[in-house]
């Protein structure tokens, strides 16, 4: 079924912390910095020393709207699409609200958290919203801190993510920009292949069986990528029948930045290596703000331009895969 909204990505930004993280950090817990290169792919990465969630939301906001020529004032819905929350309660989104200025506007927030495929799932329900009319200006946010929930102890997963913010706003669309089709799938037999165990009501703070690792970030990556290698066909099979065209004409792949053997795999789909970008080298795996930060990328380097069809595509754990075609 063909699933056209007539929308598009009006504005893009993005906010780096100032902080660069080399793979030399990591000696200082016995990880070789060649071994970090060959295993994930990452030479540095940015680490957070006084943002937050909100502020670094804010800053790639605030970019996005005037690129998309909006006074923040005059947008009518503000979606917080991360897998990181700034605090547990209230949401990221009306702190994000509150650090654009905004705190007595009543400008409507909410958030869409599905851990790396936020961002995917954000813009999906923007689109739809705009689609039908309900918005008009939907600021769509991913802010991702990694570093303060990694364990040290697991020199695969503490070497491969990055702090960062990017952030877009879409309208509705009056030229040839528009959402051509998505699809998303969750297999919840991989739920605990991904995962943080502690902070919600199986491992709160205070019980006596809570440990200080089950707030730590875990990972089985080989689990995850043997299931999607098992799911691959009928994922992309189902995607393709929300289009008119042949998946062959995507002009470029903008992919989650989930790893070095994740992006290897990428390449089975067959698309060709120079229509795929990547950013996994020099800001490591920014969760849900990846995808964001490297279509921002790809069009500040000049290589997305208006009218290019684009795939945004990933998973995210639950196991879930997600993907957005557009044309930008």
């Amino acid at each position: 079924m063909n699933t056209i909204r007539k929308v598009k990505i009006s504005g893009i930004g993005r906010y780096l912390p100032q902080k660069i993280i080399t793979n030399d950090y990591f000696q200082r817990y016995d990880i070789k910095a060649d071994w970090i290169l060959r295993k994930n792919g990452v030479r540095e990465r940015r680490f957070i020393e006084e943002e937050t969630n909100a502020s670094m939301g804010a800053a790639a906001a605030k970019e996005a709207c005037a690129e998309a020529q909006l006074a923040v004032e005059e947008l009518d819905l503000i979606i917080n699409a991360s897998g990181t929350p700034q605090q547990a309660i209230p949401d990221t989104a009306p702190l994000l609200q509150q650090e654009l200025g905004l705190g007595e506007s009543g400008i409507p927030c909410m958030t869409v958290h599905t851990t790396c495929l936020s961002f995917l799932n954000g813009l999906d329900v923007a689109s739809l919203y705009i689609d039908s009319g309900r918005y008009s200006r939907i600021l769509v946010v991913s802010s991702e801190i990694a570093s303060i929930g990694l364990n040290w102890q697991d020199p695969a997963s503490c070497t491969l993510f990055g702090d960062l913010a990017a952030a877009v706003v879409v309208e509705k669309s009056d030229d040839t920009s528009q959402v051509c089709t998505t699809h998303f799938a969750t297999y919840g037999v991989g739920a605990h292949y991904t995962e943080i165990r502690g902070c919600g009501t199986s491992y709160p703070p205070n019980a006596p069986h809570t440990k200080k690792e089950d707030s730590m970030f875990q990972m089985n990556g080989l689990r995850v990528l043997r299931m999607v290698k098992k799911h691959k066909t009928s994922f992309l099979e189902q995607l393709q029948a929300g289009l008119s065209t042949s998946l062959c004409d995507i002009d470029w792949v903008v992919p989650h930045q989930a790893s070095y053997m994740g992006l290897k795999f990428l390449k089975s789909f067959g698309w060709p290596e120079e229509q795929i970008i990547h950013t996994l080298e020099h800001l490591g795996n920014c969760i849900a703000a990846s995808i964001p930060a490297t279509l921002y990328e790809g069009i500040r380097d000049k290589k997305i331009q208006r009218g290019d069809k684009v795939l945004l595509v990933g998973t995210g754990a639950g196991l879930s895969l997600g993907a957005v075609i557009l044309r930008y």
